[in-house]
């Protein structure tokens, strides 16, 4: 008996030793990290201090002054990871010209924010503000993604147009006050009898405190009194982000940081001069662009364009209405840094840096280490609240938010284009003609002479009756529409869970749609006026959408919206129809929570409506929002509550709505509040008072960690132009561009073009046109002898513009030549 007994013993111990072998090598699903504190330090200084002692992995706000990137590179200790994305402007107040309290407010002159252009030095701000990590930037297009390669001739003659010139600053600025009714008294302007005193909101986290006592002191130089107001984002925040027409403010250091890398543009226009913008706030609803330029601005934003000569065409239109009009004028581009111990690997985006990078969780892990926690710091930490659907989008909220969410694809850090995640393939058909290209396998691309919409597609909605209007209601006669994406789901979608435990469902992707129109209709009882303009551009293209198959999961989607890559119109199309929202990912039953409290009107989704309504701006993390929350959520619970029933409670079993307020109840009495995500983490708990924000690893999430790993040191381009100090009129000449990727030649199959700029001694764009390969790393211009006739005597400029298939970063490289007979 005892030696079954010993047999049995060992047997078990066989059994348990298979068995922590079988978990070991199991794999590790979510991040490589068990745990993430983000804690706030305002002194990047500090934070460096801190980062080189090991009190904290990784920084995430990005640095850019000279003397801090100098101290990173030499320290042992320290890497940094470099982005392109970031970049400083001022934001003018344009309410007026005579505000309500009688006092007068220059800047809602187009033509004096126009001169502000030639008042500011960017060379200057470069120089001493950043330190050189930067570039001056004149447009509403980042200079470091394709677009600016793209229009490099037409940017660079603008660019030119607005150079420095404070003469002309001030003789406008002059002109533009004697008609408004001003007068220069003693050196200084004054209207009825009072000084015109001007508001400067300036920045202190960074360099923005620098520039703003820089353009303060400019604006009295031109005869201006002026008060310089200080603050943090957040403290001034609640300042600019009231009405315009208050008069609190009259110009602001701001800044924006592209997350991703943007391979095309054409809706900058939209978003940053008029009040079609997504941005839902009083001072764009006060934009008012000329007819020409908001007719300009909504055809590059549907795309209203057939080929890449007519969008160049009218980039270059909007591009001088933009600078005409600068309710905002551009200052800098930085270059800065991500700081991190030298051991710590994370993804990290060439336009966003690591904050910005939406992959960045995924990948964060210390060294070979599987789990730990990782501490992590910025210079602001929950700066406003947090809802899915108008909360925040300050990058320090986004980046700790982006850890929670899960998206049908996502932005490949180095190159723009998309990866598939949880949709598992699309089929993109354009109406022929259209110049649209595909890189990846993922999604296929095809032209059809016309696209017919489904009679039984949803393409508008009846807040009435909560039920879709379908095309064959809306348009009897039908309906084409210049692209059909079809996303197709893998079954696996459904064994998705989010936090609190609740399977992923269709209602989760059916409900973002609804919102979309439910919320810009006046009659909707959650109706937000500042959802309109965004949604008049979304109808503008929209032509509707069909689920197809719910098991697996399969949608159809119809537009006259599209872009350069198919990658990006498969994007848009998933995005659309997924529970990510503007500011954050959200199952159906947390948002029902929001449209509940918004219909009773206890809580606003978006800080625009919280203060016309005069209630508290919904946070689902903390504040009294949650007491408002922990109140109805019992009877949401016994109700089995579910929003625009008539449509969702198709999509919702009973037996679901069940489960779902089970577990936000279970989910709110162990975590303390209601932002549920779907991602590799999960929120376990903030702190707006000690700063601190706590996210743990997700053990449910469906992919192993370790899965995009594979973005690491970016293959940016370097190049370098090298020929004649000279070149007589009339006689042919030849340079050689040497681009190389970290020292090595780089690759001629890798290079998707290389174009020369040549400007003569005017600085005019004299000539333009595409180089010749030689071998790996070696590039050829050549210009004939009728070219250099045409050149007028002095020193011109040769510039290459390289880009790449690799990173969607190009590079630029120039040679001064004379040109002399």
């Amino acid at each position: 008996m005892r030696k079954k007994l010993v047999a049995f013993g060992l047997a078990a111990l066989l059994l348990v030793g298979m068995a922590a072998a079988g978990a070991a090598q199991a794999p590790r699903r979510g991040g490589w990290v068990d745990r993430i504190l983000i804690s706030e330090i305002r002194d990047s200084a500090g934070a460096i201090t801190r980062l080189e002692a090991g009190d904290i992995d990784l920084f995430l706000t990005s640095i850019g002054t000279a003397d801090l990137y100098r101290r990173i590179a030499a320290s042992p200790a320290l890497a940094y990871d470099r982005s392109f994305g970031t970049f400083w402007e001022l934001t003018f107040n344009v309410a007026g010209p005579v505000l309500p309290d009688g006092t007068l407010n220059p800047f809602h002159s187009d033509r004096i924010r126009e001169a502000m252009n030639w008042l500011v030095d960017r060379d200057h701000i470069v120089r001493e503000a950043h330190g050189g990590l930067a570039v001056p930037r004149y447009l509403p297009i980042n200079t470091a993604f394709p677009d600016y390669a793209r229009l490099a001739d037409v940017a660079r003659r603008l660019e030119r147009r607005y150079a420095h010139n404070p003469t002309q600053a001030r003789t406008v600025v002059t002109e533009e006050m004697r008609r408004l009714g001003a007068e220069l008294v003693g050196g200084r302007w004054q209207f009825q009898g009072k000084p015109v005193r001007l508001i400067v909101l300036i920045r202190t986290e960074d360099e923005r405190r620098q520039i703003g006592d820089y353009f303060a002191g400019l604006l009295e130089g031109l005869g201006f009194t002026v008060e310089r107001r200080y603050g943090t984002g957040g403290e001034l925040a609640p300042i600019w982000q009231g009405r315009p027409e208050d008069g609190r403010w009259h110009a602001v250091t701001a800044g924006w940081i592209a997350t991703v890398i943007s391979r095309d543009q054409a809706g900058n226009f939209t978003f940053f001069y008029t009040p079609a913008s997504t941005m839902v706030n009083p001072l764009w609803q006060a934009y008012r662009p000329s007819p020409e330029f908001a007719a300009l601005a909504d055809r590059l934003s549907r795309r209203d364009f057939a080929t890449l000569e007519e969008r160049t065409q009218l980039f270059g239109q909007a591009l001088d209405h933009a600078l005409r009009m600068s309710p905002r004028i551009w200052l800098t581009e930085r270059a800065p840094v991500t700081a991190r111990r030298r051991e710590v690997r994370v993804a990290s985006d060439l336009a966003g840096g690591v904050a910005g990078a939406f992959l960045w969780a995924h990948a964060l892990r210390l060294g070979d280490q599987v789990g730990g926690t990782a501490r992590l710091a910025s210079s602001q930490v929950l700066v406003q609240p947090w809802n899915p659907v108008a909360g925040s989008n300050w990058i320090f909220d986004m980046t700790p938010i982006r850890a929670t969410a899960d998206w049908p694809t996502v932005w490949d850090p180095h190159t723009g284009l998309q990866w598939p995640q949880r949709l598992e393939r699309a089929e993109v058909t354009h109406k022929r003609g259209l110049p649209v290209g595909r890189t990846h396998d993922w999604v296929s691309l095809d032209f059809a002479d016309e696209i017919r919409v489904p009679a039984d597609a949803w393409i508008d909605w009846d807040p009435a009756a909560q039920r879709f209007i379908t095309v064959g209601t809306k348009h009897p006669a039908g309906l084409t529409a210049n692209t059909r994406v079809v996303l197709r789901y893998p079954r696996e979608l459904f064994q998705t869970t989010w936090h609190d435990g609740s399977r992923f469902s269709v209602a989760d992707v059916v409900l973002p749609l609804i919102l979309t129109f439910d919320r810009a209709n006046p009659a909707s009882a959650i109706h937000d006026p500042g959802a309109i303009p965004a949604f008049r551009t979304f109808q503008g293209h929209f032509r509707g959408a069909r689920i197809v198959s719910r098991d697996p999961l399969v949608i159809e989607w119809y537009t006259d919206q599209w872009f350069l890559d198919a990658e990006w119109m498969a994007t848009a199309a998933a995005d659309a129809m997924w529970p990510y929202y503007v500011q954050g990912p959200g199952p159906w039953h947390t948002v029902a929570m929001g449209i509940r409290a918004e219909t009773e009107r206890r809580l606003a989704f978006s800080f625009a409506r919280a203060t016309a309504l005069r209630i508290e701006w919904m946070n689902m993390i903390a504040g009294p929002s949650l007491n408002v929350f922990r109140r109805s959520l019992p009877i949401l619970a016994r109700e089995f509550w579910v929003p625009f029933e008539p449509t969702l409670r198709e999509f919702i079993p009973h037996a679901d709505a069940t489960r779902r307020w089970h577990n936000l109840v279970n989910w709110f009495a162990e975590k303390g509040h209601f932002w549920v995500g779907n991602g590799p983490f999960y929120l376990e708990r903030a702190f707006p008072v000690e700063k601190v924000v706590q996210l743990d690893r997700f053990e449910q999430f469906i992919d192993p960690a370790g899965k995009w790993d594979r973005f690491g040191v970016p293959a940016l381009a370097s190049a370098t132009v090298t020929g004649p100090a000279r070149v007589r009129p009339g006689a042919a000449a030849s340079f050689d561009v040497r681009v190389t990727t970290q020292g090595r030649p780089y690759p001629v199959r890798d290079i998707e073009s290389l174009k020369f700029l040549l400007f003569d001694a005017r600085g005019e764009v004299a000539l333009t046109g595409p180089a010749t390969a030689v071998r790996d790393g070696q590039w050829r211009i050549s210009l004939t002898a009728a070219q250099t006739a045409r050149l007028p005597v002095g020193t011109a400029r040769v510039e290459a513009v390289v880009v790449s298939r690799l990173v969607s970063i190009p590079a630029f490289a120039s040679l001064d030549v004379v040109i002399r007979r």
